[in-house]
């Protein structure tokens, strides 16, 4: 499935890969924080990193993603953070089990505990070698709190489901 990205989360995206290492450690260092709990990054953030039409309400989507950036920055991932997981859990259902219990648990979180819960992906992912697609990853958390939770459901289905085929519709 292809995804249309919003230009600004684009120019977002490439704006942190072209950071220095300092100011990636900066980041790095405030990774699981909201911006008024971050130190020292707020103007790196407000000045040079987020996008000038930038509404208010979607900052803390932008910033979680500017400071789990520099945990895993390779940015070549393809697909989303589900397609991302699936590629790492084991075969073995009992060892998997942990993985989905994780997993599963940061489906299930608001946007309070989202920051605690997606570093720990993150991180997770980084350990393991795997990349992230930061302009999806974005993209989705801009949408995390939709009535739908369509987000959600396509991580989920991403993760359990992976690229088997769906079944057919076989009504006439």
């Amino acid at each position: 499935m292809s995804e249309t990205i919003d230009p600004r989360i684009t120019e977002f995206c490439a704006k942190l890969a072209r950071l220095d290492a300092g100011d990636k450690a900066r980041l790095k260092r405030n990774a699981g924080n909201t911006l008024a709990e971050s130190r020292r990054v707020s103007g790196l953030f407000l000045n040079h990193l987020r996008p000038h039409d930038l509404p208010r309400y979607q900052e803390w989507a932008y910033f979680l993603v500017a400071t789990l950036y520099p945990l895993n920055s390779d940015g070549s991932g393809q697909g989303s953070l589900g397609t991302a997981l699936r590629t790492v859990r084991p075969a073995d259902e009992k060892k998997a089990k942990s993985l989905d219990r994780r997993f599963e648990i940061l489906l299930d979180s608001d946007k309070a505990h989202l920051h605690f819960r997606l570093r720990q992906m993150v991180k997770f992912l980084y350990s393991k070698r795997v990349s992230i697609n930061w302009p999806l990853l974005l993209k989705h958390l801009l949408a995390w709190n939709s009535e739908k939770r369509w987000v959600q459901r396509q991580w989920a289905e991403d993760y359990f489901v992976g690229q088997r085929e769906k079944p057919e519709d076989t009504t006439t």
